[in-house]
């Protein structure tokens, strides 16, 4: 019982700190690639009116923070589990690919985009989270 609650307690904390770290590129995004001139990111109506504006440049934070959002999680996940530390690291890339998966369909973005984001940014990052974790438990 107390492996459960421990991995159900880390499980969560992974979600709230990969989140954390997903919205502070968020914020962190434009203030370091601007956004097309009269785009209001914080607008869907206006990303969706002006999505033919945006260059690969705007899609660099968007896939980080889906990427390093979901790798924080998946290692916090893998170190901190009781048992199943793999599993709980995959659970938590597959959590965050859901929330990806919702994302294609509230904000618009490029095919290209959506296909990358969606096989790179999430099981990858859970599996590259499980390889930094194991290496670092090594040394």
């Amino acid at each position: 019982m107390k492996a459960i609650l421990i991995n159900i307690g880390v499980f969560f904390a992974a979600l709230i700190v990969g989140g954390m770290v997903n919205m502070g590129l968020v914020i962190a995004g434009p203030m370091l690639i601007a956004s097309p001139n009269g785009v209001d990111v914080t607008d869907i109506a206006s990303i969706a009116a002006s999505i033919h504006l945006f260059e690969i440049k705007h899609f660099v934070f968007p896939f980080l923070t889906h990427a390093v959002g979901t790798l924080v999680g998946a290692v916090l996940a893998y170190k901190f589990a009781f048992k199943y530390r793999k599993a709980m690291a995959y659970l938590v890339g597959g959590v965050f690919l859901l929330g990806g998966i919702a994302n294609t369909f509230m904000i618009p973005a490029p095919t290209w985009f959506v296909v990358l984001d969606l096989l790179a940014a999430y099981i990858p990052m859970a599996w590259l989270g499980i390889q930094i974790s194991q290496v670092s438990q090594t040394n």
